[in-house]
């Protein structure tokens, strides 16, 4: 079964199972899909029939309880249960013991008048979990995959044209560019741009400059070109001007970090004839940001590269060791990396 087959049914009333397995970290689809099985129960009786636990917090045993309950004046009763981080490959203790015994009795006869969604947000479960196994056997799933950044304009073009509006080429660019594609962020940021258009009805590239910040992560994007353009006075500025945005010094970082491990990465394996595709498949990232940093790493040597990651490296320790300003660690290392003299 599609998401679009599950939303017709839900929202026209229907549960064709008595188990859901809802998987993928598109969470603007998680949402939707959330909102439609809850209305599944008349908002009268929502308050005693409709329950949502998140498993990182709640024993799994509270959610089965619940599940196996007969609904309270209705003909049926939902239970969502959210971060079943017991179905993937994680071997982080968890803070909740959970009771899977029970869970695999309940899998062999779910009770009727319920309907059990299991919301994963994750890539990928272990299948070689038995419980995993059974979850699968007995329940519908529904694998909500990473939107291409063509699907991702797509949709977006397609909502707003629903709701009576239009965007202009330009503007859903500069949009897609700030959110990093993700059509979550695009999603929130819908509403807003299209009361912002009226009366025309034309989003335009002034409202999504003027109302969309850019993520962190293309903030940090940015700064990463300004470092490898050696543009000090560039990449200290923004820096700073995220600092004043109360980021976190050791996250800016390590996002930095990460950009030029991805930048490198991406060099090595384009040297070996891997795709965009396969380049996002092996790297597990999300095509738009290989799509950048194809872009980016095209113009700069591998040898810059590997000098700026080992140089956040180095920051990075200065960072936990010590009491010098994070501006300045910054600063110092664009100097030297900037082939200037400077110490530490």
């Amino acid at each position: 079964m599609t998401i679009t087959d599950l939303l017709k049914n839900l929202q026209s009333g229907k549960a064709t199972a008595s188990v859901y397995l809802i998987m993928g970290q598109m969470a603007y689809f998680q949402r939707r899909l959330k909102t439609a099985f809850k209305q599944l129960i008349p908002a009268e009786e929502q308050t005693m029939n409709f329950a949502s636990y998140d498993l990182e917090a709640v024993p799994l045993a509270v959610g089965l309880d619940d599940a196996m309950a007969a609904p309270f004046f209705g003909e049926r009763r939902v239970v969502c249960l959210d971060n079943p981080t017991f179905l993937t490959g994680e071997t982080k203790k968890s803070k909740v013991d959970h009771d899977l015994d029970s869970l695999e009795k309940y899998l062999k006869a779910p009770m009727p008048s319920t309907v059990l969604v299991f919301f994963a947000p994750y890539a990928k479960l272990d299948g070689r979990k038995k419980i995993v196994k059974q979850l699968k056997k007995a329940a519908t799933t529904i694998e909500l995959g990473d939107f291409s950044e063509r699907d991702v304009r797509t949709f977006f073009q397609a909502q707003v044209k629903r709701d009576g509006c239009t965007i202009a080429p330009d503007a859903l660019n500069e949009l897609v560019q700030r959110t990093d594609a993700d059509l979550t962020l695009m999603m929130n940021e819908k509403a807003k741009l299209e009361l912002f258009s009226l009366p025309e009805k034309t989003i335009q590239l002034e409202a999504v400059t003027g109302l969309v910040r850019q993520t962190l992560t293309q903030n940090v994007f940015d700064l990463v070109n300004r470092v490898l353009a050696k543009n000090t006075a560039g990449a200290v500025t923004l820096y700073r001007e995220l600092l004043q945005a109360k980021e976190e010094p050791l996250r800016i970082n390590a996002i930095l970090q990460g950009q030029f491990r991805l930048l490198i990465q991406t060099k090595v394996l384009a040297k070996q004839g891997y795709s965009q595709g396969k380049l996002a498949s092996t790297l597990r990232v999300h095509p738009y940001r290989v799509k950048l940093a194809l872009q980016t790493q095209r113009r700069f040597q591998l040898t810059d590269l590997n000098r700026a990651y080992l140089g956040l490296f180095r920051v990075e320790r200065q960072m936990k060791s010590s009491t010098l300003d994070p501006e300045l660690l910054f600063s110092l290392f664009m100097t030297q990396f900037a082939g200037q003299k400077a110490t530490v």
